[in-house]
């Protein structure tokens, strides 16, 4: 089954905490994957940032409207819940569910979600979301992502193919091989023209060399022969890694003969040339960075003395 998204999860966090007692909101994480019969691929799928499960994230997000509501209260323990006596006569009513739209006849909920809205545009748009607000930046930033590489792959192929050879050196530059700049750009050209377009050091020691075949193809796609030919001049030169770069795509052919030979042979296409653009810093400018906080719980708990 799908994920299911932090509205769903509202009336069985609630009932999960229907006891009197203080629950960890790892334990209803638990006890949600198994209610909910989640695969562990489910289970450990994380946002984009990498740094905390979906699911998780989704739990969290529920306990905290319930919480803002009047619903659920904490305990002072950090990350635990616990059910208040409204929380319960929510339970008694036995309601077939409990979303955001449901949670609007708490004035404490009401205040709490104008203290975040703006427009009653957005107000309707969020109540109808399935996203946490985490989700909401991810699939944004995804967006913007998706949009950014696309216009890099454009300027990709409106520049010449010495551009293109330059750019392909800068980024692995930019990556850590080869040293500096100046070192690794002298490299490209230097082989001839036997298949391999330009070495360069795997590292800043030189310990290792990697040869590189840029082909900035547009119209078409690189096929199984151009990989044979390059692993045919790396053959040549007693050499272990290449890499090969292309503002095209690679037919499956490719990529399976590429996965099945014994040296090390990466295939990077427009799509992943773009997104290493990206990551890399390279031919893009950072406009904006937001920073995402949260509320540090040990801060405000009180020493007994």
């Amino acid at each position: 089954m799908t994920i299911p998204d932090f509205q769903t999860l509202m009336l069985p966090v609630l009932k999960y905490a229907s006891s009197q007692n203080e629950h960890s909101l790892r334990k209803a994480v638990e006890f949600l994957v198994n209610q909910f019969s989640l695969s562990e691929e489910e289970r450990n799928a994380k946002l984009s940032s990498g740094k905390q499960p979906i699911f998780y994230n989704r739990v969290g997000w529920a306990r905290t409207y319930l919480k803002q509501a009047g619903l659920l209260e904490t305990s002072g323990k950090r990350n635990y819940l616990r059910i208040t006596d409204r929380g319960k006569d929510v339970l008694k009513s036995n309601p077939s569910k409990v979303d955001m739209r449901f949670l609007e006849k708490y004035p404490e909920y009401v205040e709490f979600r104008e203290r975040t809205r703006e427009t009653g545009e957005e107000i309707e748009e969020h109540i109808s979301s399935t996203l946490t607000p985490e989700e909401s930046l991810d699939a944004a930033y995804r967006k913007l992502r998706e949009d950014l590489a696309k216009e890099l792959l454009d300027n990709i192929v409106r520049s010449s193919p010495e551009f293109f050879e330059n750019l392909v050196v800068e980024l692995l530059v930019g990556m850590g091989y080869g040293g500096s700049g100046a070192n690794a750009a002298r490299a490209v050209g230097q082989s001839g023209d036997e298949g391999i377009d330009g070495i360069i050091d795997e590292d800043k020691l030189g310990l290792d060399s990697i040869y590189i075949q840029a082909k900035k193809w547009t119209d078409k796609p690189v096929g199984r022969e151009e990989i044979q030919k390059f692993v045919g001049a790396l053959q040549g030169k007693r050499a272990r890694k290449g890499i090969f770069i292309t503002a095209s795509r690679f037919t499956d052919q490719a990529r399976e003969y590429a996965a099945n030979i014994d040296m090390k042979v990466v295939l990077i296409d427009g799509k992943r040339l773009a997104d290493l653009m990206i990551d890399y810093s390279i031919g893009v400018a950072t406009v904006n960075t937001y920073e995402i906080k949260r509320i540090d719980s040990d801060y405000f708990i009180e020493t007994l003395e």
